[in-house]
């Protein structure tokens, strides 16, 4: 049976013809249903949730669906929506944090790192049996992780310049004090204990602020993916999705067996992973999540889609995946294809291109429609309490 995902994107307020962050999310969002569109810590930016699919195709229909309600009602207030880890223009002082007490304290405690958080994500949740289950896979599949982060890089620049980055929304989200790899836990026991013992300590106000790259739910059964920057292209959305659903099968399955595997506890390199695909997206190399040595980024593409290859099979995903797969590779990331808007036409100009593909105006290849989906599930019932983004 193939197993259930949903996905939150976080999407960027932008002022037409400026490229200028907007604090208008209020305004937005009023008449568009709380269920699936939704605050975030700072009023330029919206989330919205998908239902509930198995089918990949069913997954990105929702997602256009969402994006061309999001985009029409920001339009009607002169805004424009984009999809992307950060945008060129964004600056602290062209936004406001949203109001409410749990804001107000994050913005109060964390001073410039909440003032900064002008970043967008895409989040994954995936069905998994159990929470033990899900956190001896959060350790099976962290290695992989990376992949996926290059994948979806596209935030190469901030504040009106370039970073030399792919990701520079990973970079400014690693400042939180809970982001980044998850470590090692033997059973949803452990891992619980060392979650009080965080908000314990003062650092954190609550479990919601586990900030880690992948996390169990709190009140589901799922997993989350959380190390991804927001992608202009929806196709890139469901290929990150449809690959982190085949990881996290795949380990569950190994989980059950007679002989589960169990992590080595040695997490210190993903973070020089983690660092490697932020700065090079998918236009340099990676490291390999089997051999850690550096690879070039088509080779660990191709190895993830030959490790989850049965799973893909099995799940009648696997053209599909690879189709994107390749398509992304042969495309470069959203990274270098906001670097050549910029270059041909400047930053506002890259912000426009950005706009245009979160609408649906790049080229990529659609997931083929394949089964017949089932029907969706209302859109609030995967999601993982919605205390895992700063301001949750």
């Amino acid at each position: 049976m193939t197993v259930r995902i949903g996905v939150e994107e976080e999407f960027h307020l932008v002022r037409a013809g400026t490229g200028r962050l907007a604090p208008c999310a209020g305004p937005v969002l009023e008449g568009l249903p709380q269920r699936s569109f939704t605050t975030e810590l700072q009023r330029a930016a919206v989330e919205t949730n998908s239902a509930v699919h198995t089918s990949l195709y069913g997954l990105y229909s929702d997602l256009v669906a969402a994006r061309r309600t999001l985009d029409a009602a920001a339009a009607a207030h002169g805004l424009a929506v984009v999809a992307a880890g950060t945008v060129p223009l964004g600056r602290p002082e062209d936004t406001l944090t949203t109001a409410g007490p749990r804001y107000a304290r994050m913005a109060d405690d964390y001073r410039r790192v909440a003032d900064e958080q002008l970043i967008c994500g895409a989040h994954v949740h995936v069905d998994v049996p159990d929470r033990d289950t899900a956190v001896r896979v959060m350790c099976e599949v962290s290695p992989w992780l990376p992949v996926l982060l290059a994948l979806s890089a596209s935030s190469p620049f901030w504040s009106g310049a370039d970073t030399g980055y792919a990701s520079w929304r990973t970079m400014l989200w690693q400042r939180w004090p809970t982001a980044g790899p998850a470590g090692c836990f033997a059973d949803a026991a452990a891992y619980d204990a060392a979650v009080r013992g965080l908000v314990g300590s003062g650092v954190i106000s609550d479990p919601g602020m586990i900030y880690y790259d992948i996390r169990p739910s709190a009140h589901q059964r799922t997993l989350e993916l959380r190390v991804c920057d927001s992608c202009p292209r929806a196709e890139t959305v469901v290929l990150v999705a449809g690959l982190f659903r085949a990881l996290v099968t795949e380990a569950c399955l190994r989980q059950a067996g007679p002989s589960a595997p169990r992590c080595d506890g040695r997490h210190e390199w993903l973070r020089a992973a983690t660092w490697r695909a932020a700065r090079s997206g998918l236009e340099d190399g990676l490291v390999h999540p089997v051999t850690r040595r550096e690879a070039a980024a088509a080779d660990v593409v191709h190895a993830l889609l030959d490790k989850v290859r049965p799973v893909l099979t099995a799940d009648g995903d696997r053209q599909t995946l690879r189709t994107l797969a390749e398509q992304a590779l042969a495309d470069g990331g959203a990274a270098r294809r906001a670097r050549r808007a910029a270059a041909a036409g400047g930053l506002a100009a890259c912000t426009d291109h950005l706009a245009a593909e979160t609408r649906g105006g790049g080229r990529g290849a659609r997931p083929a429609a394949g089964r017949t989906p089932p029907p969706a599930v209302p859109a609030g019932a995967l999601r993982a309490r919605r205390a895992g983004v700063p301001g949750r």
